[in-house]
């Protein structure tokens, strides 16, 4: 679908399957992670008040949508999203993130709306809230957060790390989810938010 679209990743398809899926023209099988049903096509929504009358007029049985879909076989839907993969993220003091060209591949459903990017986190620092060295962070872009959720937090314009986000008595204050390590203060023009916790993937070797 990519291919036929010409577009230049997954993530495309999987927004153009959204919007249909939100405009009724198709559902997702529940069960079945890689097919759709096919609810209606472009020009149905037009045609069909006119077939309604007619069929009305002529007292026929309309046959509901929905079943004669059924009878066909489902179409087959690719559910995976390669996201941008940018580099390490610290999860305990803050280090570099470095952006990279590579990419993740990530299952649809663990994402929401909105544009995401992935890191791999480096360190300890949140392991009570279960992320841990080595898992890989499913961030959703956006520049600002409320008090309490897990960021992605820019600091002095140089270092990335992922913390809890508080403000405190006019300063930024950066949690960490382990008693072994201090949460770190900074002035609000030090810290800039660029994204927020969305999901988490990890991987068994």
């Amino acid at each position: 679908m990519k291919e036929a679209l010409d577009l230049k990743s997954k993530s495309g398809v999987h927004r153009l399957i959204s919007a249909l899926e939100e405009r009724g023209f198709i559902r997702r099988l529940p069960n079945r992670a890689r097919a759709l049903e096919v609810l209606k096509q472009p020009d149905s929504a037009a045609s069909k008040p006119a077939a309604a009358r007619e069929a009305a007029n002529t007292n026929s049985v309309i046959t509901p949508l929905r079943t004669a879909a059924k009878a066909a076989s489902p179409a087959p839907a690719n559910d995976v999203i390669e996201l941008p993969l940018h580099g390490k993220i610290a999860a305990g003091v803050p280090i570099e993130a470095m952006e990279t060209a590579a990419t993740l591949p990530v299952p649809a459903a663990l994402l929401g709306a909105g544009e995401h990017y992935a890191l791999e986190v480096s360190g300890d620092s949140m392991v009570e809230a279960g992320i841990f060295d080595g898992d890989y962070a499913l961030v959703r872009k956006t520049d600002v957060a409320r008090d309490g959720e897990i960021v992605v937090a820019l600091v002095r314009g140089e270092e990335a790390t992922l913390k809890y986000l508080h403000r405190e008595k006019g300063m930024i204050r950066l949690d960490p989810a382990n008693a072994a390590y201090d949460a770190q203060f900074y002035r609000p023009e030090e810290v800039a938010v660029q994204g927020k916790l969305a999901g988490l993937l990890r991987r068994y070797h």
